[in-house]
């Protein structure tokens, strides 16, 4: 389940415990409540608040909980929706969504931040933040992480050598992986949400991810760690 009844959702937040209700209603399966979040866009005390009562509202309640997220968009960035700036004000609104601005200072909200949560961050290629988040992700001592790797991103060139350094930067977390971003040109429509033209090619990407940071990784690490000091040796 996702949920931002302050940001985007056409219910209150006090309605949690009856959207869970209507999901239990249906299956037998784990709730896992993958991204749940409260945007500064208004005010700081506007996340405070919302942190604190998603907390009292779902904090055992669910198997998981992912809040999103730890760090803000740079707004030099895009943001990943359909129809960008065209949204109004609920596009300004994904900018605004971390515990931490872009610049590095922590918000309010950060010092009521209860670890027993996990979080959901979101990388780009090549993110400069990666090494800042994990700092700050041990400090407010995380165990559970949510990012994705991007089917996009995995043609691009050096993906592989990306991808690696970004999972070895999360090996301390309990780490869930969503496969996401169709490349435009795979798509039936050339959008990041779109399905793809060919399912089996979607269906290679995401094999190739679980046989590379799942299957092989231990030995991959291994042979990465080896590697490193044979070169710190020389």
């Amino acid at each position: 389940m996702h949920g931002f009844p302050l940001d985007w959702n056409h219910w209150q937040i006090n309605d949690w415990p009856k959207k869970l209700d209507e999901i239990r209603a249906v299956t037998d399966l784990p709730i896992w409540v993958t991204e749940v979040g409260v945007s500064t866009f208004g005010a700081d005390e506007v996340q405070v608040f919302g942190l604190k009562r998603t907390e009292e509202l779902l904090l055992g309640k669910v198997d998981r909980i992912f809040w999103y997220s730890l760090m803000d968009l740079p707004p030099a960035w895009e943001a990943t929706t359909r129809h960008k700036e065209s949204e109004g004000s609920a596009y300004y609104r994904h900018f605004y969504l971390g515990l931490i601005r872009a610049d590095g200072t922590p918000k309010p909200a950060l010092n009521h931040f209860n670890p027993a949560m996990g979080i959901c961050q979101w990388f780009h290629f090549e993110d400069h933040r990666l090494d800042f988040a994990v700092d700050w992700l041990k400090k407010l001592g995380v165990k559970k992480l949510r990012t994705g790797i991007s089917w996009a991103d995995w043609h691009r060139p050096g993906a592989r050598g990306w991808f690696d350094r970004q999972m070895h930067a999360l090996d301390d977390f309990d780490t869930t992986i969503t496969l996401c971003f169709t490349p435009p040109s795979r798509g039936k429509a050339p959008n990041c949400t779109s399905p793809p033209q060919v399912p089996e090619e979607f269906a290679e990407f995401a094999a190739a991810v679980v046989q590379r940071y799942v299957t092989d990784w231990p030995a991959r690490k291994t042979k990465q760690a080896a590697a490193s000091v044979v070169s710190a040796g020389a």
